[in-house]
């Protein structure tokens, strides 16, 4: 089943609450992977995670997101000695891996992502904002993007356990792209993922004023 399908099956109303299986899947029943099967995922599968990931919210509508996909064994190798030693192993099992950018150039895209603000870009001369702006609203698409995985059916493993900076300067040289997270991407093997740990309880950090 498509995505487009989806909506029409379901028959939901942009207010009505998720039904529970859904709720499951993207939440409750959903476990970070460490360990994954063989089974393959196309670039298609990632590409239809990320055009539901990118109906997030974004300042200015900006989506400095961006996702390079490590799948061959070259690009592979030179990856995965910036992880840190734990995350190794989960990385060389993952069908896909993932790093996931924030764009510093991304005002060169608003005066299409923003028609409604035509001088949008003119407030981007910084470096360093634009740096810290890029990397605010990406983070905010990042969780979307995990969530949009699970939607189509993947199983995740996002880990910050990287040398950001080393990756930004060899896997994304060639771009103004700066890496923040690494999620690998597949199907969980069997003992792929781990019990559920404690969750705080809304009493524990909701406070109404």
């Amino acid at each position: 089943m498509g995505l487009a399908d989806v909506a029409a099956v379901m028959d939901l109303t942009p207010a009505a609450p998720l039904p529970g299986p859904c709720l499951a899947a993207l939440f409750t029943d959903a476990h970070t992977a460490y360990r994954f099967t063989d089974a393959p995922v196309s670039d298609e599968q990632v590409a239809d995670a990320y055009r539901l990931a990118r109906m997030a919210p974004t300042s200015m509508n900006c989506q400095p997101l961006r996702i390079a996909l490590i799948r061959s064994p070259g690009a592979r190798a030179a990856l995965l000695p910036m992880l840190a030693e734990g995350n190794r192993a989960k990385a060389a099992s993952a069908a896909v891996i993932a790093v996931l950018a924030a764009d510093t150039d991304f005002p060169h895209h608003l005066p299409r992502l923003a028609p409604h603000l035509p001088d949008a870009a003119a407030g981007f001369t910084d470096p360093a904002a634009r740096e810290s702006f890029a990397l605010a609203n990406a983070r905010l698409q990042a969780g979307y993007f995990i969530l949009a995985l699970r939607a189509v059916g993947l199983d995740v493993g996002p880990m910050g356990g990287f040398n950001a900076a080393a990756v930004t300067e060899s896997v994304l040289a060639a771009t103004s792209w700066r890496a923040f997270l690494v999620v690998n991407i597949g199907h969980a093997a069997e003992d792929g993922t781990r019990p559920r740990a404690p969750r705080l309880e809304p009493a524990e950090v909701m406070w109404t004023i």
